[in-house]
């Protein structure tokens, strides 16, 4: 961005020109560089094409963009390059023009005498909490390199745990998808032309061919209505999750539902045994490495459940003793976080937990897959063979008649 500026220098002549920068103090710590005093600055209006204009919000920083940078950052604090110089360099090398446009900034603000971890928290929809709290705890230890390292561990642990959850949920709902598609479409094209053959043959039909029948001459009278209402219902629930309550209670849903509720659980244990052993190994106190947790562990019940530990914890409870009371966390993890605090090796033990809760996701995920293809298979079965049974049947006893 072109900003213009009027200053006056060291003998109090007027100076007048334009410097190019992010931001209004990168652009005011550059013309003080040349000794000015800086009167005034303002941003130059710069007209741009259509071709130019960028849509920022198509152009989002991918989680693997971010452990790809911080293993970049890591490798390149190790080897003693000024912080300055690395995001200035990792900024002429990204291919993405949003990530690309916040390092820019990051340097700026570095140039302006910002440290590292307030440049990266003025950035929170690429950076965390979690990550600009570890990024100051290697400031203060002297230790950026490792810290990079660490994170971009998590980062990627945290990456093929939600990816395998994901994934698992995407192919049930791509057929269960498919199969309602096309059942509405024989309902609402093809039953209602052989509904006409029956109904004008004068037998008797079967109860379930008359379900049948009656629900496609429904759909096919009411598709519209339906799609409307369907949408209206949609629109509504969308809204309803984005509030607090509605946000709970879907958070409590996944919770509840049978053996996904499990996978669920699991799937936030690991996370926040994973919060905790990362922040804790890089020396961040208990009181803040809790409460970074609870900020980004993505689930409001277990969010609440470190704040409640959170005070306790700052009353001068253990952090065993006050996870030990909710009925969402396993005895086993307050058990083994208890010894972890008598021997002073906490860090090490919630690690140790993290991973094998980690393994425990892969396994359920696992097995989940392996269920879910002979479940839809009998149900799809189910599904088709009573439409074709409910149909053919009153054919077949029309053609033996004749």
């Amino acid at each position: 961005m072109l900003f213009k500026y009027k200053a006056i220098d060291k003998n109090n002549v007027s100076r007048e020109g334009t410097v190019d920068a992010n931001t209004t103090d990168s652009a005011i710590a550059t013309v003080q560089k040349e000794g000015y005093t800086v009167i005034s600055i303002e941003p130059v209006n710069e007209e741009k094409s259509i071709l130019d204009i960028e849509i920022d919000w198509f152009q989002g920083v991918s989680n693997k963009e971010v452990v790809i940078l911080s293993r970049q950052l890591a490798t390149l604090f190790s080897a003693q390059v000024s912080a300055l110089r690395i995001f200035r360099l990792l900024a002429t090398e990204m291919e993405n023009k949003q990530l690309q446009k916040v390092l820019n900034t990051i340097s700026d603000d570095l140039q302006a005498g910002s440290s590292i971890s307030r440049a990266l928290g003025a950035h929170p929809d690429v950076f965390s909490q979690f990550y600009v709290n570890m990024v100051r705890s290697g400031e203060e230890s002297g230790t950026l390199d490792r810290v990079f390292e660490y994170l971009a561990d998590y980062l990627d642990r945290q990456y093929q745990l939600t990816t395998k959850a994901r994934n698992a949920l995407i192919y049930p709902a791509f057929v269960v998808g498919t199969f309602v598609l096309v059942m509405s479409l024989m309902l609402t094209l093809v039953i209602p032309r052989i509904a006409t053959i029956l109904t004008d043959s004068g037998q008797e039909l079967p109860i379930y061919t008359k379900i049948v029948i009656g629900l496609s001459e429904f759909m096919s009278n009411y598709i519209g209505f339906l799609l409307v209402l369907l949408s209206v219902a949609g629109f509504f629930l969308y809204r309803f999750v984005k509030t607090p309550a509605g946000g709970r209670f879907i958070d409590e849903l996944k919770l509840s539902i049978p053996y996904i509720g499990d996978l669920y659980t699991k799937m936030y244990l690991t996370r926040i045994c994973d919060n905790l052993a990362t922040m804790l190994t890089s020396g961040i106190s208990m009181v803040q490495a809790i409460e970074v947790t609870a900020d980004v562990v993505d689930n409001q019940v277990f969010a609440e459940i470190m704040s409640l530990t959170l005070v306790e914890v700052k009353g001068g409870r253990s952090f065993a003793d006050a996870i030990a009371e909710y009925p969402e966390i396993p005895g086993v993890l307050s058990q083994m976080a208890k010894v972890g605090e008598e021997s002073g090796n906490l860090g090490s033990i919630l690690e140790t937990l993290a991973n094998f809760y980690q393994r425990e996701v892969s396994n359920a995920v696992e097995t989940l897959i392996g269920l879910i293809e002979p479940v839809m298979i009998v149900l799809l079965g189910l599904g088709v063979g009573l439409l074709l049974t409910s149909v053919l049947m009153p054919i077949y006893n029309l053609t033996s008649a004749i």
